[in-house]
């Protein structure tokens, strides 16, 4: 009965490395959404940054007119 048991052990061995490859794919998946969603979240940071700033730039540009006349 000793290839039985061999029989028995590989496919458990298969089975084991497969479930680690699934892991292992799921894992880096999730890996990328996550950086994808920081990503967008910098990009929403930025953008605010850059409104804000062009706001400032505007009013200080306004300011600066209007003390001229």
């Amino acid at each position: 009965m000793p290839s039985a048991n061999r029989h028995i052990l590989r496919t458990c061995l298969l089975a084991i490395c497969g479930l680690l490859a699934v892991g292992a794919i799921s894992g880096c998946t999730t890996t990328q959404d996550t950086a994808a969603q920081k990503q967008a979240e910098s990009k929403r940071i930025l953008e605010r940054r850059y409104h804000k700033h062009a706001r400032k730039q505007r009013s200080k540009s306004h300011d600066h007119g209007s003390n001229e006349q």
